[in-house]
């Protein structure tokens, strides 16, 4: 007890609480009759209190204890008189109102009543509205929202359970055999960058292909108003019903959590979701990352890094880092004046029409936008491997292979790989097949898969199946009120401005 009320006489003097650190305190002065009364002069004994003196009766006593040291918001001094329990309801104000108090106060009350035994149990005034006002839904109904989403949670969940686990034991693995903790947790958040934000672009392109979707008259030919209506039907319902709102979490929480472990199974997009660390192929696992000399090919023997400069569009590739819902990427390569380092313009247009088919000439960037990657070369690294830096992570960037024009000697097409081992555990990997023209023929980039294999690459993600190929834009300019309005409001040339602003910080 002498704990306790040092505990409230702190809490009081608090600066940070304002002698506000408890939600309610309850002070119970017991039976008035059963006190002892002062002890007079004259008075060698101290008799108790009494209500009735003389043609005097003290019928009813109210009391309030100090907000000084109680360190409460509520505040409720109890005393009981003539076997009848008074109670004053004193809270901070103006922080509640008399209204609050009032409602508190009659709470207060109806649960003694009900644990004493003298009334019984009645609805809460919520539910009573509620009760009043709309059908009376079975309890098994109403928990419908949530059971669903518990099971699909625990479905989704427990079907990828082993990649889970396989996950986790590669992080502790990676994490043991890294000295510097720093290290460790670049190479961690780096991954937990991309595997966010996969999941969490598909809803995004769901609702617009659902706002693009919907007949009827549009708002300055913008959005339909039935659009419109229905997201207020659903603001409405998910307003009215807790049932849903925690069904709707709880499936938003689980389907996240379920891509993600698709992911880790190698289930959803072996070309671009490929998140497992150190993953297998052909039922073996492969650990770590291979070295520069144990895939390079003999086309980069004579490799000259300044003939590598220039626009290169991607074909295909292998990229957890990339999104397969984007068409048209190129790569503008360059070096810098001193040729000790090299800027990557990495275009892209999206989303593509196959992955939002209603929707895709209607986004802000459908007309591109750009992303610059910057890296160092090291001049004791072989000609063909560029250090590549991003979120915190440097990894080499190696050219394994590339083809020349048979009359100029000009680089027409390039496979690149990337890979990030931390503590011999392989986090990520990147294959990228590049042409300097927009589209191959289909002998041409099966000549690349070939290659790839011939060097080693296809346990790292280079056969058909684990690749991704980029698409491209249907024939015919993009021109419609959407693109108006984005160039309108000038989105094009905030796009160009922080296209400019990443280049110039990252010189």
């Amino acid at each position: 007890i002498s704990d306790l009320n040092n505990l409230v006489n702190l809490s009081a003097k608090s600066k940070d609480t304002q002698g506000r650190a408890y939600s309610a305190g309850i002070v119970n002065a017991g039976v008035f009759e059963r006190q002892n009364a002062v002890r007079r002069n004259e008075n060698t004994d101290r008799k108790k209190l009494a209500t009735k003196h003389g043609r005097y009766e003290v019928e009813e006593i109210f009391f309030a204890t100090s907000h000084a040291r109680s360190g409460c918001l509520y505040q409720s001094s109890c005393l009981t008189v003539n076997n009848e329990l008074h109670c004053t309801f004193h809270p901070a104000m103006p922080i509640v109102s008399e209204e609050q108090n009032a409602e508190f106060a009659e709470s207060f009350i109806e649960l003694l009543e009900i644990i004493s035994g003298t009334k019984e149990p009645s609805l809460d005034y919520r539910d009573a509205e509620e009760a009043d006002n709309s059908i009376s839904i079975p309890k098994v109904i109403k928990d419908l929202p949530v059971a669903a989403a518990v099971l699909y949670g625990v479905w989704g969940i427990g079907s990828h359970a082993g990649a889970w686990a396989n996950f986790y034991d590669s992080v502790m693995q990676m994490k043991a055999a890294i000295d510097d903790p720093a290290d460790f947790s670049a190479a961690l958040n780096f991954w937990i960058f991309f595997a966010v934000a996969h999941p969490i672009l598909q809803p995004v392109l769901w609702i617009s292909d659902v706002l693009h979707g919907t007949p009827g008259p549009k708002i300055a030919d913008l959005v339909p108003v039935l659009f419109i209506l229905g997201n207020a039907a659903v603001i409405a319902a998910v307003s009215a019903s807790k049932e849903i709102r925690n069904g709707l979490n709880i499936f938003a929480l689980s389907a996240f959590l379920t891509y993600i472990g698709a992911g880790l199974d190698g289930k959803a997009g072996l070309g671009d979701f490929n998140l497992a660390l150190d993953d297998n192929y052909g039922g073996k696992v492969v650990r770590g990352c291979p070295t520069y000399e144990e895939v390079k090919q003999e086309s980069m023997n004579d490799f000259d890094l300044e003939k590598y400069q220039g626009l290169w569009y991607e074909q295909k590739f292998h990229d957890w880092t990339q999104f397969k819902e984007v068409y048209d990427t190129s790569l503008g390569i360059k070096l810098t004046a001193d040729g000790k380092g090299w800027i990557d313009d990495f275009a892209v247009k999206g989303p593509a029409p196959d992955a939002a088919r209603l929707s895709w000439d209607k986004s802000p960037v459908a007309s591109g936008a750009h992303y610059f990657l910057f890296g160092r070369v090291d001049e004791n690294d072989p000609k063909g491997v560029l250090r590549e830096s991003g979120f915190g992570v440097e990894f080499p960037d190696y050219i394994v292979d590339v083809k020349k024009d048979p009359d100029s000697g000009e680089y027409t097409e390039a496979i690149q790989f990337q890979c990030l081992e931390r503590g011999g555990v392989r986090v990520f990997e990147g294959i990228n097949f590049m042409s300097r023209k927009p589209i191959m023929s289909d002998a041409e980039i099966s000549n690349m898969h070939d290659r790839a294999e011939k060097a080693g690459m296809n346990p790292y993600g280079a056969s058909p199946e684990q690749m991704h190929t980029v698409a491209r834009k249907p024939e015919g300019d993009i021109d419609n009120s959407w693109q108006r309005m984005w160039k309108a409001i000038g989105v094009d040339k905030l796009l160009e401005l922080l296209a400019e602003s990443i280049e110039d910080g990252g010189r």
